[in-house]
């Protein structure tokens, strides 16, 4: 691959790395070929209480292969995605010349983030709603948005049973706080994890963090900013895939990353609120409770109109570049 080429993959590369991943874990990596850029799990990156079956590490791979593909197109190439379940677990995109198209998606990568904050509770316009159900469709993967008060109850009602099951598993505290980057120290030297900037909390020494969980991390607590936060939305996205594969997760993560970039486009906010489907024991009666007799649900969203958080760090590409 001659240099020029390299530097233009390494910069595809850098847009898809500002895609999301459960705990900011970036678990992913990538390889650079003539025609193709791979990503690759990254499986030392693996949140195995949170994420068992790689549901969640699958979907980021497909969030950063969408951002790679609104990229490409805005250079003048053209993208294919495949993914070959029974290989190495490669999310494949073929790269070939094409016209050059700059779209508000491509334009919004750089901005958007999950923001973990309130919203403004004021609805949103029958046209944004439409344009965020476009982007959020996609092969096999559809998107239920939620608007409607007593449908987000509902939600919020599953939202609290997991997280209440979530706070009370120590093994899941235990993983979470490995993630939690307690200073901007913490954050700027690891370039991964859940900076407490982007929540808007106060940068603390590991030591004072550490000390603190037992305050820090208390069901009731998470409970109440769950319901604050659900209840100051807008509307809640739910995606939904048609087969429980990782094939579909992997297109679950490009819808979802398109609705993402297309509200940042809209000056919409969205962070996660996936904890009835993080739980296995939740997610049938989950399904159940949306009016679901097939499919699995696989990301739950809030979304609506608030203020910019700090953003989390990410890896060097030197770091994700095999």
């Amino acid at each position: 691959m001659n240099k020029l080429k390299t530097t233009q993959f390494r910069e595809l590369v850098r847009y898809a790395t500002l895609a999301p991943s459960s705990h900011n874990t970036q678990c992913w990596k990538f390889r650079l070929e003539d025609q193709t850029i791979s990503i690759l799990p990254d499986l030392s990156r693996r949140c195995p209480v949170v994420d068992p079956d790689d549901h969640h590490l699958y979907v980021s791979l497909g969030c950063a292969a969408e951002n790679l593909i609104q990229a490409a197109q805005a250079q003048g190439l053209s993208g294919q995605v495949m993914f070959d379940p029974s290989g190495d677990g490669a999310v494949r995109i073929a790269l070939e010349p094409s016209e050059a198209i700059v779209t508000s998606l491509f334009k919004s990568i750089p901005h958007r983030q999950c923001t973990r904050s309130e919203y403004d509770n004021k609805p949103l316009s029958a046209e944004e709603i439409k344009l965020l159900e476009v982007a959020g469709t996609g092969e096999g993967v559809r998107v239920m948005l939620l608007t409607n008060r007593a449908e987000m109850e509902t939600v919020l009602d599953y939202v609290v049973q997991g997280n209440t099951a979530q706070f009370n598993n120590p093994a899941f505290i235990k993983e979470l706080k490995s993630w939690i980057r307690f200073n901007d120290q913490e954050a700027t030297r690891t370039g991964d994890g859940l900076s407490g900037r982007t929540s808007g909390k106060p940068s603390i020494p590991r030591w004072i963090g550490n000390l603190l969980s037992k305050l820090l991390f208390r069901v009731q607590p998470e409970n109440d900013k769950n319901t604050r936060y659900i209840r100051s939305s807008a509307g809640i996205a739910v995606f939904v895939s048609d087969v429980d594969d990782k094939a579909h997760w992997v297109e679950a993560g490009r819808c979802y990353e398109r609705f993402a970039l297309q509200a940042t486009a809209l000056g919409i906010r969205n962070a996660f609120v996936n904890q009835p489907v993080e739980e296995a024991s939740l997610r049938p009666a989950f399904a159940r409770a949306l009016g679901l007799e097939t499919g699995r649900p696989d990301l739950v969203v809030r979304f609506g109109r608030g203020t910019e958080m700090p953003k989390s760090l990410r890896r060097s590409l030197d770091a994700v570049i095999v």
